[in-house]
């Protein structure tokens, strides 16, 4: 089916505007416009989509009238519209799987499965999150907890994965009682549309979920800088998160919320499943050209299992099936700009200036027929012994860093000193003696035994380390971000004034009575 949706000839996207107040809404203010093209042909132009610097504010104060009545929405109420979601994204998997892959490039099946993830990530935010946000009662103290709705929240979501993220981040919000604004990436206007399409079709209260495009330096920073926001979650670069964070130094009282990748890292042990090992390090550096948040970028493989790995890896990523992503039998499409593919190169190039060596040189790849960004996947060794390690930036796109160490401590080390740990693979016997100082040394926000970085389960809380997060546990914790806890005590007991504080003059015989009794006579 793939290969015959890749000859048909595309059709464009329909734009409809921001979604404000419950309808989409072209602004009469245009400040500029988003080109929307697929990146694994860019003669399949999707549209052109406007963006107006006015439609934040209308987006704040809709979202800011939409909160009042759905903050005292009881949770099963908000339950059920994220349910009507849940099965809305379900219907309408097919077609926006094929959008997904026209505006990322990446191929159709992995399209399928980011829509059937969303899907199984609202059932477990229905299972389980609702739990997280259920008030705490104890009778012992007549005392409780609630879970408040934090207001106005603003989403701003990266060019990967961006339906998923876009998904569980709107549903939490909404899940949790709060008015959203979402903000899609600038790479990425029409899957946000999609999004909001899809919560149109659920019916919410209006002003519940809004949907604003444009660029992150005009829109996104008006949004993050708005005094009408009350809660910020992004997910992106860490050189946008420190920009967005110098414009919040006014504000630090604003809850925000981090994710900013920067890549994952594995350790292959000298006991490691070899072929297991390989095909995950594979997967987990070169599905979706490299450019999850969780990509494996870096590897350090112990020298007595370097020339049995590194070889058979190496042979494998030259085999891996580089093309248009409506095309069958894809591993692997291009990536999302042709910024990032110049990045690509540079960095490839610096590594070989700096003399590490090349053992699947990574470079621009052209398609007959295809005007695209594509790129063949780069697998380097860093001879890192000589000072210049390269741990202290993120790898762009399909690039993988070996590591060539003679320990268990070696590699440990090296591990806590890159700047970026999101999440961990090792790869050894899972009887192994080794394990128990790894789990103990690897300072990392997730650790995967015999599992690629990109594997994850939501049920799971996981808080990157380094510039990677803030500590904070994405998933289904998220209702935690979307939510404040208030606490309240009622007291029940008759007043006793023979258990006063010391140094209260107290009298023995109240007047409370008197002025009662008086006012009522006076009437």
């Amino acid at each position: 089916m793939a290969t015959a949706l890749a000859n048909q000839l595309p059709e464009r996207v329909l734009r409809r505007g921001d979604y404000l107040w419950g309808s989409f809404l072209k602004s009469e203010s245009v400040d500029g416009y988003l080109n929307a093209t697929n990146p694994g042909d860019r003669r399949d132009v999707l549209g052109r989509f406007a963006f107006s610097l006015r439609s934040v504010d209308e987006a704040i104060e809709s979202a800011t009238q939409g909160t009042r009545a759905w903050r005292r929405a009881g949770i099963m109420e908000r339950a059920a519209a994220v349910q009507r979601f849940r099965d809305q994204v379900q219907e309408f998997a097919e077609p926006t799987a094929i959008l997904i892959t026209r505006e990322s490039g990446k191929p159709l099946w992995e399209s399928r499965q980011e829509v059937a993830a969303s899907v199984r990530a609202l059932d477990l935010l229905l299972d389980d999150g609702v739990g997280l946000v259920a008030p705490r009662v104890m009778d012992d103290i007549a005392g409780r907890t609630d879970f408040v709705p934090r207001g106005v929240v603003g989403i701003i979501n990266p060019a990967v994965l961006t339906f998923s993220s876009a998904v569980l981040t709107t549903a939490a919000a909404v899940l949790g009682g709060n008015g959203v604004v979402y903000k899609p990436s600038k790479y990425s206007p029409v899957v946000g549309q999609t999004v909001a399409e899809l919560w149109d079709r659920v019916r919410l209260p209006r002003g519940v979920f809004n949907l604003v495009q444009g660029p992150g330096s005009a829109v996104g920073q008006r949004l993050v800088n708005h005094p009408g926001l009350d809660a910020l979650c992004f997910t992106g670069s860490y050189e946008t998160a420190r920009e967005l964070r110098r414009a919040l130094a006014e504000r630090p009282e604003l809850p925000t919320h981090f994710q900013t990748g920067g890549k994952g890292l594995a350790y292959v042990h000298e006991d490691a499943p070899r072929e297991r090992a390989v095909y995950e390090l594979l997967v987990g550096a070169f599905l979706t050209a490299g450019q999850r948040a969780t990509s494996t970028a870096r590897a350090f493989i112990h020298a007595s299992a370097w020339n049995e790995v590194v070889p058979e890896l190496v042979r494998r990523a030259q085999r891996l099936h580089v093309g248009f992503g409506l095309e069958d039998d894809v591993f692997m499409g291009p990536v999302v700009s042709e910024a990032l593919r110049t990045r690509f190169r540079k960095y490839c190039r610096a590594l070989s200036s700096k003399g590490h060596v090349p053992l699947c040189e990574g470079d621009a790849l052209e398609l007959s027929g295809r005007r695209g960004h594509y790129c063949s996947p780069g697998i380097y060794e860093v001879r890192w012994r000589g000072g210049l390690p390269f741990l202290n930036e993120e790898p762009p796109g399909p690039l993988l860093l070996l590591y060539r160490v003679a320990s268990v401590e070696e590699a440990v080390d090296l591990h806590n000193r890159a700047v970026y740990r999101p999440v961990t693979s090792v790869f050894a016997r899972p009887d192994s003696p080794a394990l128990a100082e790894l789990r103990d040394g690897l300072r990392t926000g997730a650790l995967n035994v015999n599992r690629s970085t990109i594997g994850a389960s939501l049920r799971l809380p996981t808080a990157p380390h380094g510039r990677s997060g803030v500590g904070q546990p994405g998933g289904i914790e998220l209702m935690r971000v979307f939510t404040s806890p208030r606490a309240g005590i009622v007291e029940t007991r008759a007043f006793d004034a023979a258990h006063l504080v010391p140094g209260v003059d107290w009298e023995e015989e109240s007047t409370f009575g008197e002025l009662a009794a008086g006012d009522l006579h006076a009437e």
